[in-house]
């Protein structure tokens, strides 16, 4: 039954062979294109304690990049604005960049046998 379940989940989720995904999920790009963001930019690192350590292990370039694509949003947002044209055919929502430092989080988390960052007490 759970495996019936688990196929039933990952084909709602999977934009190449579900419609309606695929239809959210251009509807979700042309939004983040609008504001020249990224998918991976709409995380909270203040929210989540793996995103916060994430951020943490990226190259700096990366990191700055996230923050000037966040503060041009937020001023497009305040203006009531949207970027120019050829700069939104530019723009590639779904390049993520947090991927594989929280898969490189959880490997270690699961070699040290130690809970996730929200999970964990003081003694």
């Amino acid at each position: 039954m759970s495996s019936m379940m688990n196929a039933l989940a990952n084909w709602l989720a999977n934009p190449r062979r579900n419609p309606l995904a695929r239809l959210h999920m251009h509807a979700v790009s042309s939004r983040l294109r609008k504001y020249g963001l990224r998918y991976d930019d709409l995380y909270d690192p203040y929210f989540d304690l793996d995103i916060k350590e994430a951020l943490g292990r990226l190259p700096r370039e990366v990191v700055d990049a996230r923050i000037q694509r966040l503060k041009r949003a937020m001023d497009l947002s305040m203006k009531h604005q949207y970027l120019p044209e050829d700069l939104q055919a530019q723009q590639v929502p779904f390049r993520g960049y947090l991927g594989d430092m929280l898969a490189l989080e959880s490997a270690e988390r699961q070699s040290l046998g130690a809970l996730p960052l929200y999970q964990r007490t003081l003694p």
